[in-house]
């Protein structure tokens, strides 16, 4: 065929598909010609559902719903309007109104979007009879939450517009609508916020409306969200919440036998209901610009801490294992570890000269002990880097150094070091047992979140396994079932090297470091510890006031309460920790507290002292350096 031709054939080919294809969009298939957005003379406005309530464990309501009302917008539909006496009536000024208008116009001159959200009822009843007076905006109810007991602000998280990354992301959202941020809110949208039903409205030439488009065929209808209950229970968190007044920190407690978080603490937070409404944005400005208390930050689970002296356990657990100690294995101190070129560890045990067991030092909290077990074990190979891949593999089997799979969206990692990062930090291959020996008392680079403690506190008083925590405990009426939460996860630590271990908790309680928050007629196993708190100020290291540190759980036989308190600047672990935590045991197991006295005192007591005056020389030394 020669080419002129050839030219002509491809031309006429190519002007035979795009009639065929015409054709068939315009004749024979009516997608889009029934496409009630492709018609002008059509309004699309949303039902917007209930969002699902929240439970606690015990069926008390945490989060309901309330009424709002939002005023819509068709920028295509509006007509010339008194812009003073409309921004007048929303309490709106003359620059917002521009703001808010432009950015409906730019989402989409056709489909409603939010111009101005959340209006109290005074303001609706006021409005709705004058909104007649502006062609192209009109009021819609929807819901928002409410908090009726003021608690929990951490894991419940809030709702608040979507931002253009979530538009983007999702379909399901349009400019304006709300979507769970943070904690049970976020980590469960799909569950609590139901179906938004979507109605078509036809209008006349005159821009009125006569009724549904072509009947309501295209109409759907709205389905609620589905209500949820948590594994927390409320009382127990919310007196938590009263024992952590005036202090900062984070406590977790668990159920071993499943995983369920009983009570998830941080402090300082804020009410739950600052997050609501008009002042919403105001507030959260203040919250999040707070870098002092830092009450968005959720110290439960995104606050890293050295672990202190409850990471003794995991080295006296991992040592047995290894078989490199056995229960009755005796170590001499002389008020320290003395360790490399005269470096020395101190240590306040109190016993000077006679052989420390594990049981002893674990109740009198010994470094010495545990910085020859940890020794021992790293030494029991070939290679430091052997023996600390060993070691590293044994820890994070409890869950620690990693995430723990649990259902809520904020998180860190910790630390638990291996091998390859203490290459990284000496390339020349000079490092050894007692280069990492601080390891040993759980200092030194070992980090760990309150939430990861407590998760290991569950192991132990499981024996050797643990649930993945989680918050979620029913749906409805359906219990979580999901496999991920209800599949036991097992450390690589046998069940019989629990039992001396265990023996030593205990003693903790009966003649150790906590004796004077003992129970009566609850035999409590637990660890006191105290967590040197260092702070960079302009790049130096500089040491403040330690932590207050505890893990527990009890009853010693079938535990039903694994917990982890850190108290930030709380000096040692028998201060503040452990009391607390034996009080937060007492109302759980018994329901009612009966040492009172030691009550009021965590009630009343303050750490803010403590901390202004860590600012004060944070200042003083940034100021200084300047």
């Amino acid at each position: 065929m020669p080419r002129k031709s050839l030219l002509y054939f491809l031309i006429l080919f190519v002007g035979l598909v795009y009639i065929a294809r015409l054709f068939y969009v315009q004749v024979i298939n009516d997608k889009y010609k029934q496409n009630p957005l492709n018609n002008s003379a059509v309004t699309t406005k949303y039902d917007y559902p209930d969002r699902g309530y929240i439970y606690d464990r015990n069926g008390k309501l945490l989060v309901a719903n309330q009424s709002s009302y939002d005023v819509m917008v068709i920028p295509k539909d509006v007509e010339p309007l008194d812009t003073i006496e409309f921004c007048d009536l929303l309490k709106i000024t003359k620059a917002d109104f521009k703001k808010y208008y432009q950015r409906a116009k730019h989402y989409s001159p056709r489909i409603p979007s939010i111009f101005l959200a959340q209006l109290s009822k005074e303001d609706y009843a006021f409005l709705q009879e004058k909104m007649y007076k502006y062609k192209g905006f009109y009021i819609q109810k929807r819901f928002l939450r409410s908090y009726p007991l003021n608690t929990s602000s951490n894991v419940l998280g809030y709702i608040s517009e979507v931002t253009q990354n979530t538009l983007l992301k999702s379909s399901y959202y349009q400019l304006g609508e709300l979507v769970g941020y943070m904690g049970v809110e976020k980590q469960y949208e799909d569950v609590l916020r139901g179906k938004k039903g979507v109605k078509f409205v036809q209008k006349n030439r005159f821009n009125k409306e006569i009724g549904a488009y072509k009947d309501g065929i295209y109409d759907t209808i709205s389905e609620p969200g589905q209500d949820i209950s948590l594994t927390i229970d409320v009382e127990l968190q919310m007196y938590t919440e009263q024992l952590m007044q005036n202090k900062r920190g984070g406590i977790v407690a668990i159920e071993p036998s499943s995983g369920e978080i009983l009570a998830l603490v941080t402090t300082p937070g804020y009410n739950p209901n600052m997050m609501v409404g008009r002042q919403r944005s105001k507030n959260s400005v203040l919250l999040f610009n707070d870098t002092i208390k830092k009450p968005m930050l959720d110290r439960s689970l995104q606050a890293q801490y050295p672990p202190g002296s409850p990471f003794k356990l995991i080295n006296a657990l991992v040592a047995l294992q290894e078989g490199v100690v056995t229960p009755k294995t005796g170590f001499s101190c002389y008020h320290g570890y003395r360790y490399g070129r005269g470096a020395f560890m101190k240590c306040h045990c109190g016993i000077v000269g006679s052989p420390i067991s594990l049981n002893t030092g674990i109740y009198r909290s010994c470094n010495t002990y545990f910085s020859n077990v940890y020794r021992k074990t790293i030494e029991k190979y070939d290679s430091p880097s052997k023996g600390m891949d060993v070691w590293s593999n044994h820890v994070k089997s409890f869950g620690l150094g990693n995430f723990l799979g649990y259902d809520l969206p904020a998180g860190k990692r910790g630390l638990i070091p291996d091998a390859a990062y203490y290459n990284r930090a000496y390339p020349n291959g000079r490092w050894k047992a007692i280069t990492t020996i601080s390891n040993a008392i759980g200092q030194g680079e070992v980090l760990t979140t309150p939430i990861q403690l407590a998760n290991m506190t569950a192991a132990i008083a499981n024996r050797g396994y643990y649930y993945k925590p989680h918050i979620l405990k029913k749906v409805g009426d359906s219990i979580n079932q999901n496999e991920k939460y209800t599949k036991p996860v097992y450390t690589t630590i046998d069940a019989e090297n629990f039992e001396p271990v265990i023996e030593g908790m205990l003693n903790v309680f009966e003649k150790g470091t906590a004796r004077a928050s003992r129970i009566k007629d609850i035999e409590i196993c637990g660890k006191t510890g105290t967590a040197e708190n260092f702070v960079r100020v302009n790049g130096k290291r500089v040491q403040f006031t330690d932590h207050s540190t505890f893990i527990a759980f009890a009853p010693r036989i079938n535990p039903k309460i694994a917990i982890a308190v850190f108290v930030e600047n709380g000096y040692w672990g028998s201060r503040w920790a452990a009391p607390i935590a034996s009080l937060m045991i007492e109302k759980y197991i018994k329901g009612d507290v009966e040492r009172t006295a030691l009550e009021n005192r965590m009630f009343n007591g303050s750490l803010e002292e403590e901390y202004n005056k860590q600012l004060e020389i944070e200042n003083y030394i940034a100021e200084k350096e300047e």
